[in-house]
């Protein structure tokens, strides 16, 4: 084959992820976001079922005891950080800075003419960055499910 089961896991569980954020949206709003398949953030988390799935296939195929494993558990510990700590504070802080900036074009428009409804801002800073501690509980889940059914699957 031309794909390792560990890098097909990961694949899988990205794409898995990535791709359940549609129905998930479309069930609590009711809108249709193709996009959501290529953007962050998001339920579950893709980030974190990358990893897992990949930590799961290593410890499938190389044992839960081996160096290789430990290596993916380290790494899993630090991309989870990242996308529920480091990652959801930017999308915070693009959240401050776009009702900023919001507020900065209405005081320039105010300036030029004080009649001037118009107040949105030219472009905004993507919100949506990290991940909700519940979003990545999912995504380890997607990433444990995606490793154990891809390894049953792949013909070794």
């Amino acid at each position: 084959m031309f794909l390792s089961y560990p890098i097909l896991a990961a694949l899988l569980g990205m794409f898995v992820a990535q791709f359940v954020k549609i129905p998930i949206h479309f069930l609590t709003s009711g809108e249709l976001k193709w996009n959501l398949l290529f953007s962050t953030g998001g339920m579950p988390s893709s980030h974190t079922s990358t990893i897992i799935s990949l930590t799961t296939a290593i410890g499938l195929t190389s044992g839960f005891n081996s160096n290789e494993f430990a290596i993916c558990v380290v790494v899993s510990a630090i991309v989870i950080y990242d996308a529920t700590g480091v990652r959801r504070q930017a999308g915070f802080h693009a959240e401050i800075l776009n009702k900023l900036i919001v507020d900065f074009n209405r005081l320039i428009e105010t300036l030029k003419d004080p009649n001037l409804s118009n107040t949105d801002s030219k472009k905004k800073l993507k919100e949506l960055l990290g991940h909700k501690p519940i979003e990545v509980f999912f995504g380890i889940i997607t990433g444990i499910i995606v490793g154990e059914l891809t390894y049953y699957i792949y013909p070794f």
